[in-house]
């Protein structure tokens, strides 16, 4: 018996995916990044290389930079008594308003979380100030409120805050926290995250409301709390607008206002001292970068992340 042999079907030829040359993809990488890094260089890089350049030299804007070494740093530290007040003026401010302005937004928060209704309205209410940011306009406005013969002295017969030492720092530490809409909704964000089930099972444990806060709220929203923390350490160790329009440019009264970059502009644009400005401006950056690794470093202690409990150890 003969067998007829059945011949397979050729298999159909894959052709391979044709792939560009590494090269070509980094290129068209770079083409797309272009815009930003030259933006970067020419707007950032450059301008800070200028400006390191200038903290050691005596420049007045108008007359080419002579070399002085370290002369501005030693100046600032030794000789200045008006940096050191303004060092002092905004460490107050710092510790003020940053504390006050996130519990505030906390709160709210908090508050809008269980509303039913409305609180589309009232989150928008509240963001409202913070869209306005460090303007000029809502600064002036904020001065003619707590000056001599405003809203706050005819309510409360204060005589005009901006005038006395000991409260135009808070004048000025109010408006910040006004401003809270940013960090509340950053805030709320965070808390709609939380599982329902971890306060219901506390309530079955008899838990109450501030217990429910300490032990749940607070944990799960610590990564959130240092967020908007580090955000606003660094915006209020930078803030300009509030205290040159509540002091007139000048800082005052008695220099209570004299924050670290209103002290900065005056060295730089009003006296001509630019390389003192320049010298000040590194020494804030540099006093920033630290304040920030340490917040960054101490939060291992107190900011809990789920990831935490999955690995098992922390």
């Amino acid at each position: 018996m003969t067998t007829t042999q059945i011949p397979t079907p050729a298999r159909a030829t894959q052709t391979p995916p044709v792939q560009r040359p590494k090269r070509r993809r980094e290129g068209a990488a770079w083409v797309f990044l272009s815009p930003w890094v030259l933006g970067a260089c020419v707007l950032t890089l450059l301008p800070m290389a200028v400006s390191l350049y200038l903290s050691f030299t005596d420049y007045d804007l108008f007359n080419s930079p002579n070399w002085v070494g370290l002369r501005n740093y030693t100046q600032m530290f030794t000789e200045d008594p008006r940096y050191w007040r303004s060092v002092v003026a905004t460490l107050s401010y710092v510790v003020i308003a940053v504390p006050l302005q996130l519990g505030l937004a906390l709160g709210v928060a908090l508050a809008l979380k269980n509303m039913k209704r409305g609180r589309a309205f009232y989150r928008s209410a509240f963001y409202a100030p913070s869209l306005l940011g460090a303007s000029m306009s809502v600064a002036l406005v904020w001065r003619a409120l707590f000056n001599e013969g405003g809203t706050v002295d005819n309510l409360f017969g204060t005589g005009g805050w901006i005038f006395k030492p000991g409260w135009a720092l808070v004048t000025v530490a109010l408006l910040t926290v006004w401003q809270f809409g940013a960090p509340m909704v950053i805030f709320l964000a965070g808390l709609q995250q939380i599982p329902g089930e971890l306060y219901e099972a506390a309530e079955v444990d008899g838990a109450s409301r501030w217990r429910q806060f300490l032990s749940i709220t607070v944990p799960m929203l610590s990564p959130v709390i240092f967020f908007n923390l580090v955000l606003q350490t660094i915006q209020a160790f930078q803030v300009f607008t509030p205290a040159f329009a509540v002091s007139g440019g000048k800082g005052g009264p008695a220099d209570s206002t004299l924050f670290y970059t209103l002290y900065l502009y005056d060295r730089g644009f009003v006296a001509s001292h630019m390389g003192y400005a320049s010298a000040m401006a590194w020494v804030l950056l540099i006093v920033i970068g630290a304040v920030t690794a340490v917040l960054f470093r101490t939060s291992r202690s107190w900011v809990f992340y789920a990831s935490d409990t999955e690995g098992g150890v922390r």
